[in-house]
């Protein structure tokens, strides 16, 4: 058995992101940039207000003094003229400094009347003044290549008047389940059987970490079918198998793909839920072969799958983001796999986040993966630990899952 940090480095070892594709900027939202966005316009593009007010000559606007109103300036329509001794322009937010003016008059601290307004609060020089360039020039890189996109971004992009950008593409992940006793929800289940999970939660997860998920059919206990089934989703950048990983007679994803052509990395991994676990190659479409217990195929996703999917997007990948807690029970002393024990996750009374694992940590128990907010995560041979001790955790809400 390998340990969880190597098998996700020899994953993220053999991926690489997927081609770039320009997309209109509205459909660039939580896409990874493969070239960064450079300004190509300088904002704001001229000296501006920051305020409602006038502009004004220092030298002119100090308390008591009046001052003669020669235009107006809103936003969008520059004061043609310019402000000179005794002289103010009724000016808005965002309207450009009319020459000659150095500060701005605050509306409220100014009284208007019969074509004056009078000073009743001594201006600083350059108050309520945004200078050009204040927020970015003409060439300069905004955003980095290999950033995922949020709704702020997309806006700094308009800002710098790019209607297009360069993302790399979805990566698509192919998922297909295998086993003689699953069957889709909603369709008779076999004498024996179970209703499939898997698919679907991976299909959600892939979404939330930004893949495109592909559902293959269920493929059933044979190795025909699962070759057949494997071969068809080549195309994919990812398939992801789930079952028949282990070692029993049922087991067959590896012997099914070995005839065509696939080359084992490796296999099992010294975690808990999740040691049987397949990485390799068919042709060129990597495969990764998650256990079939549901709560074992989610947590084995969110190491090494959420990982390659941020790889083939255009991101490093690594390992999922892990929060300091406090542990909300006694932890027994771990064993030689790296654990993973699904927590709930509250702020204690002192502020600190309290993770207190569930008393059952059986790897078919969705409805305790369903609750849990966490994964505390436990070192191989790691001592006890007393109610109170701090502890590592993954947040589940941070992965969407």
């Amino acid at each position: 058995m390998i340990s969880v940090e190597d098998a996700r480095s020899r994953i993220l070892a053999a991926l690489a992101a997927a081609p770039a594709e320009t997309v209109p900027l509205a459909q660039g939202w939580s896409r990874v940039l493969a070239r960064p966005v450079i300004s190509r316009v300088t904002q704001p593009p001229a000296d501006v207000s920051a305020m409602d007010g006038y502009a004004v000559r220092t030298p002119d606007a100090v308390a008591g003094a009046s001052l003669a109103v020669i235009g107006s300036a809103p936003a969008g329509h520059p004061f043609a003229g310019e402000v000179g001794p005794g002289e103010a322009v009724r000016i808005f937010t965002g309207a450009i400094l009319p020459p000659g003016a150095d500060a701005i008059l605050l509306q409220e601290d100014a009284e208007a009347a019969e074509g004056r307004v009078r000073v009743q609060e001594t201006v600083q020089q350059g108050r309520w003044i945004r200078r050009r360039g204040l927020d970015f020039a003409t060439g300069a890189e905004l955003l980095p290549a290999g950033r995922r996109l949020t709704a702020r971004d997309i806006g700094l992009a308009a800002a710098a008047n790019h209607a297009w950008l360069a993302v790399h593409r979805t990566p698509r992940i192919g998922i297909l389940a295998t086993g003689d006793e699953i069957a889709l929800p909603g369709d008779p289940i076999p004498p024996g059987g179970i209703v499939s999970s898997n698919a679907h939660a991976l299909a959600a997860l892939v979404r939330a970490a930004g893949g495109d998920p592909l559902v293959l059919p269920i493929a059933p206990d044979d190795r025909q079918a699962i070759a057949e089934a494997a071969v068809a989703a080549r195309a994919c950048d990812l398939l992801v198998t789930t079952g028949g990983a282990s070692v029993g007679d049922h087991d067959l994803v590896q012997a099914a793909l070995g005839p065509q052509g696939f080359a084992l990395d490796f296999w099992q991994i010294a975690m808990r839920p999740g040691k049987p676990l397949i990485w390799g190659r068919l042709g060129a479409t990597p495969v990764l072969g998650l256990p079939g217990n549901p709560v074992s195929a989610l947590v084995c996703a969110v190491q090494f799958l959420v990982p390659a999917i941020a790889r083939l997007s255009g991101q490093p990948g690594g390992p999922p983001r892990a929060i300091r807690a406090l542990a909300g029970a006694p932890l027994a002393e771990n064993d030689r796999r790296f654990d993973h024990l699904r927590a709930s996750l509250v702020p204690g009374e002192d502020g600190q986040m309290l993770a207190t694992p569930f008393p059952l940590q059986d790897s078919s128990m969705l409805q305790v993966l369903a609750r849990a907010e966490a994964l505390i995560l436990r070192a191989p041979h790691a001592p006890a630990l007393p109610r109170g001790a701090p502890v590592e955790v993954i947040p589940l809400g941070d992965l969407g899952i």
